[in-house]
């Protein structure tokens, strides 16, 4: 098992939430291959988006539904910073994931996290759980509460 899996594990037992992982088989890096392998609609896949802030240097979470894309005016404003692209280093560094498997929890460092209220409108939502291949279903106000994200609305 993975580093990044037990951290997304652990992070689940710490909220006194019972919930397994997913393994999907091969590779499930978009969103669209993720709702494919777990059956559910594209919208019921929280995407991990994340950005650079061009003042402060650090990693800005946005957990947004699978079909939604962030507008990046409107996360710039919620996070009040210009934003920039976060490269595979900082999107490491920081949250101790790579590419394609970024949590939305278990991050290495802590991290300002906003939430699509898309999302909410599910009764359960898959995320991934710190590897390509790997997701976990959660209602998703448990997964707001325990990301410890804002709800705005930052898509396009």
């Amino acid at each position: 098992m993975s580093k990044s899996l037990r951290r997304v594990m652990r992070a689940l037992a710490a909220a006194n939430l019972e919930i397994a992982p997913l393994e999907l088989g091969p590779e499930t890096r978009t969103a669209q291959q993720a709702a494919d392998a777990a059956g559910c609609a594209l919208d019921q896949i929280a995407k991990s988006v994340i950005f650079a802030g061009q003042d402060s240097g650090r990693a800005i979470l946005f957990i947004t539904a699978g079909g939604n894309k962030v507008d990046p005016a409107k996360a710039s404003a919620a996070a009040g910073e210009a934003l920039g692209k976060a490269d595979a280093a900082l999107i490491r560094a920081q949250t101790g994931f790579a590419i394609g498997g970024v949590a939305p929890i278990g991050h290495l460092n802590p991290i300002v996290a906003f939430f699509d209220p898309r999302l909410g409108e599910f009764d359960v939502i898959y995320a991934a759980a710190g590897t390509p291949r790997h997701i976990f279903p959660i209602d998703p106000r448990v997964l707001l509460e325990i990301s410890n994200a804002q709800v705005v609305d930052f898509k396009l």
